[in-house]
């Protein structure tokens, strides 16, 4: 009789699980199955994508490889995805605001997902996954779970203590804890400790790139253990892609010197091993990356830096903090040397910022909007004479393209006015250290006087708008404008909004 029962629950829940679809083992959800799914499957990471967001296509392979993974493996972790410009509800219900969205739902339960923080490779995902739904540090007793936890990893770090219950075991649980792309393992096997002949208790980090591995030298603790991880898990030199762009940009280091060179140069290689010579005194402070300058999804990069194919190899260097900031090295030849001072410069705060500029255009101001770029922008926005009303501005900005007809209409309605100047600049290609742009259009009112304050537009983008506020000298005439952080950030006006 309870056989028979348990057959009979056994095969409702197969027919359930039956009805949700998959995709090359990545389960479909929709508002009718979702809480279905939850159930199911007690453990279970939701992509939230649109099918033309081109960061969903470029994970669509990675992502079903990493469901292949894990259902090969019979863990009770399974992904899944949600159109979400079709599930608009369930988008909405869970803040979907970008593509893709990754969220991870962990129990059953519908309630707080948390949002999926790792990389974009196989790899990246189930190392994740494993880290929320096991334990922190997998107890390897032999040698075989050891070597295979290392053959099977990118990166993985394993701790290995005589008593699993020291100080030291217990600090390392709680950086393994702290760490989610990454596998960790702890031992006391002594046949372990022997095979990788390890001498007392300590940490090693193993990779498959450059050295190999990296032990860890000092006294354990949560935040010296961190420090080296972050120093030694990535290749000295790494190649931005579409898959390692979240690493780059989500790591703890916020410093990166770029080499843009195309791969297919002859002397490539020697570039290659002068930049990675370079690297190794700079591990845990600068990230060496290097560009392929040939590879059109770079182009925007290259746009960004102001370089062209034809200027490839060059060297540049840029912060990631609140402000970004770029530098330029003197020397246009790449050697090991010159790169180490150029880094040395760096570190020691004797560089100036590389600030891209035009040339002045002849015809600059001959039409009644005023033309700026880097090198004459102190000179005309600075004038105290003068009060000047500019649009920063990139060409392929759809905002900026929709504005343009009217900033005409403002600019030849105030041309006899002789303390007037209605102005833009080309943003992509002239920066100033005066004003930091951030979005498309971004609109700033410079008014006469020698203190040199900027008045930032925020009111309606029409002409009466515009001519009230420079008629007032910046005082009257705009509105808020209460949605100005969604709409500006024009950057991925062809494909609508999605991010990495």
């Amino acid at each position: 009789m309870i056989r028979s029962f348990l057959l009979i629950v056994c095969a409702l829940a197969a027919m359930s699980a039956a009805d949700i679809a998959e995709e090359e083992d990545v389960l479909v959800l929709k508002k009718s199955n979702f809480e279905e799914a939850l159930k199911t499957y007690p453990n279970i990471l939701v992509e939230f994508y649109a099918p033309w967001c081109g960061h969903c296509k470029a994970l669509v392979p990675e992502y079903a490889k990493a469901a292949g993974m894990l259902k090969a493996e019979g863990t009770d972790i399974r992904l899944a995805k949600v159109d979400a410009t079709e599930e608009s509800e369930l988008a909405q219900e869970f803040g979907v605001r970008g593509y893709p969205t990754i969220k991870f739902f962990k129990g059953g339960e519908k309630e707080n997902p948390k949002e999926y923080s790792a990389g974009r490779q196989a790899d990246d995902i189930v190392n994740w996954l494993k880290k929320r739904t096991g334990p922190a540090a997998t107890t390897l007793s032999d040698v075989t779970q050891a070597e295979s936890l290392i053959a099977d990893n990118e990166v993985a770090v394993i701790g290995f203590f005589k008593d699993v219950e020291s100080e030291d075991a217990k600090a390392f649980i709680k950086t393994a804890e702290a760490v989610d792309d990454i596998p960790f393992g702890i031992t006391s096997d002594d046949a372990v400790i022997s095979k990788f002949e390890v001498a007392k208790d300590g940490v090693v980090l193993f990779k498959k790139f450059d050295e190999g591995r990296n032990t860890f030298d000092g006294e354990i603790g949560k935040e010296k253990l961190l420090a080296f991880i972050k120093a030694n898990q990535l290749p000295l030199v790494i190649e931005f892609t579409e898959q390692t762009a979240p690493k780059i940009f989500g790591g703890e280091i916020k410093s990166h010197i770029l080499m843009f060179v195309p791969k297919t140069a002859t002397d490539f290689q020697d570039k290659m091993d002068q930049f990675k010579k370079a690297a190794e005194g700079f591990k845990g402070k600068i990230l060496f990356i290097f560009i392929d300058s040939d590879v059109d999804d770079n182009q925007r990069i290259l746009e960004f830096f102001g370089l062209k194919k034809e200027e490839c190899p060059t060297i540049r260097l840029i912060t990631l903090e609140e402000e970004m900031t770029k530098y330029k090295p003197e020397s246009s030849e790449i050697t090991a040397e010159n790169i180490i001072t150029f880094c040395t410069d760096f570190t020691e705060g004797k560089l100036k910022p590389h600030l891209m500029s035009q040339d002045i255009p002849d015809d600059w101001d001959k039409n009644p909007v005023k033309v700026l770029v880097g090198k004459n922008f102190e000179e005309v926005a600075f004038d105290p004479a003068k009060n000047v009303f500019v649009e920063f501005y990139a060409p392929w900005c759809g905002h900026c393209k929709q504005l343009a007809p009217i900033w005409d209409q403002l600019g030849e309605k105030f041309k006899d006015k002789a303390n007037i100047v209605v102005a833009k600049m080309d943003s992509t290609a002239n920066e100033i250290e005066a004003v930091k742009v951030h979005s498309f259009p971004t609109l700033k009112f410079f008014p006469a006087g020698d203190d040199r304050k900027v008045i930032d537009y925020n009111g309606e983008r029409t002409l009466d708008g515009f001519t009230k506020f420079l008629e007032s000298g910046g005082k009257e005439g705009g509105a808020p404008d209460l949605d100005l952080d969604a709409e500006e950030d024009d950057s991925d006006v062809e494909e609508g909004h999605d991010e990495l």
